[in-house]
């Protein structure tokens, strides 16, 4: 459609469609650049990744509750989780390793045990999060 004669046609305001994604984002250079310099290093991505890995087994995870409970043996926890001592150990030594557990020996007895509070707060604030309403 042409502007009617003797009236100018006023230039289309630009929408962000029309923009390519370097001119949407001109001005926000500097912010982008101070974002890319605050996020996490790649090896501290490579170990979330991990825990988090690690924790996305159920079994795992029933442990970690369990030990949120206080120390307890491998035959405690068998019993608690409904698995085999040995299926426990397994899980136990994986959780070890990523320094989530961590063991006590008194005799020919392992105690178990969460590492720090960190591992309680990891749990505690997970489960908040799947136990809060949708906000849909």
């Amino acid at each position: 459609m042409t502007p009617p004669v003797g009236r100018p046609a006023s230039p289309r305001p630009a929408r962000d469609a029309d923009l390519s994604c370097e001119e949407r984002h001109e001005a926000d250079a500097g912010a982008l650049a101070r974002v890319s310099e605050a996020l996490l290093p790649v090896q501290t991505v490579r170990s979330l990744a991990d825990v988090f890995k690690l924790l996305g087994d159920p079994t795992r995870v029933r442990l970690v509750d369990a030990l949120t409970h206080g120390e307890r043996c491998v035959c405690d926890l068998a019993a608690l989780v409904g698995l085999s001592e040995s299926a426990v150990s397994h899980q136990l030594r994986l959780l070890r390793a990523a320094r989530l557990v961590r063991v006590r020996r008194a005799g020919r007895m392992a105690f178990y045990a969460l590492d720090d509070h960190h591992v309680v707060g990891l749990l505690h604030d997970t489960r908040k999060h799947v136990e809060e309403e949708s906000h849909v």
